[in-house]
């Protein structure tokens, strides 16, 4: 029942944070998409494209989630947990992908870009630009505090999407204020540095998701804790074994517990019974245990 609510609680948190980032991707692509046509700012209009894009981000965001939340069946008796891995590692190359072409793109100015033809943005793209940083690093802390709460990959992969826009549009201010001071250059320069950062996050991300797939154990204080768990409850001698496993964003328990062997069938049931509820009472990701009782 514990793990149904749970499960309750993480769809409908990053359903509506997803939908969030929807509206407001929609909202403010649009708002950019005209300031750059209004301004004659190239980099307001393709900032515009980039946060309308985004759009496709979050609809993954909310399949993971979906698909990850589905209650377990006979084809997948361990649940689906993994589909939000997945649509993490989709996220994590979509942004790969954008960091990379903002990269090109700056190489190529840099190196080829013919300044002097550029047409002055108007005062409405460094507004916009200004407009455009403060929305989506909002958006960006609003999604990572709900991704961290619920311990959500996908959202948090998400949430470095907000933050990679949020770069993208310094760049864009960066450029579009050189370039009405002069110094058109600075556009390329500053998108070359946000490409690292970019690149990066979606490197950190894939790592991540890629850890959760192929059943990383915990980290030792979290194993810890469980053994401590175990040792309080009353019966238990001493823990011969202790073995996890990370699936998606849940965890699994595999213990070995020493107890007295003089005592009943029912006794040590019970003692495993006790070792179970405490740990998947005190651990709300634990999501199943199996705990073996050894005669000492």
């Amino acid at each position: 029942m514990g793990n149904v609510k749970q499960t309750n609680h993480f769809e409908q948190t990053a359903t509506r944070v997803t939908t969030v980032s929807i509206i407001g991707n929609l909202v403010l692509s649009g708002f950019k998409l005209l300031a750059g046509i209004l301004a004659h700012s190239g980099a307001m209009v393709s900032d515009a494209v980039h946060s309308a894009s985004d759009v496709f981000s979050s609809i993954v965001v909310i399949i993971g989630v979906k698909l990850s939340s589905k209650e377990s069946d006979k084809e997948h008796p361990y649940g689906h947990e993994r589909f939000e891995c997945v649509a993490a590692i989709v996220l994590a190359v979509v942004l790969f992908i954008t960091g990379l072409f903002i990269g090109i793109q700056a190489i190529e100015n840099i190196f080829g870009g013919n300044y002097a033809s550029l047409t002055v943005p108007g005062v409405l793209a460094l507004i916009a630009a200004v407009v455009s940083i403060a929305t989506k690093e909002a958006m960006y802390w609003y999604t990572k505090i709900n991704a961290e709460r619920i311990d959500s990959s996908a959202l948090m992969a998400d949430a470095w999407h907000h933050r990679s826009d949020a770069l993208s549009s310094v760049g864009a201010l960066i450029g579009i204020a050189g370039a009405r001071l002069g110094f058109p250059i600075l556009d390329p320069v500053a998108s070359g540095i946000i490409c690292i950062f970019i690149v990066k996050a979606a490197f950190d991300i894939f790592q991540d998701a890629i850890s959760k797939m192929v059943d990383r154990s915990c980290d030792d204080s979290t194993e810890e804790a469980i053994r401590e768990c175990a040792l309080s409850q009353n019966g238990v001698i001493q823990v011969d074994f202790l073995q996890t496993r990370v699936f998606g964003n849940k965890i699994y328990v595999d213990i070995e517990i020493g107890a007295d062997g003089n005592m009943s069938l029912y006794d040590s049931h019970n003692i495993a019974e006790t070792v179970h509820d405490a740990i998947e009472t005190t651990f709300p990701k634990v999501k199943h245990i199996m705990v073996h009782v050894n005669p000492r």
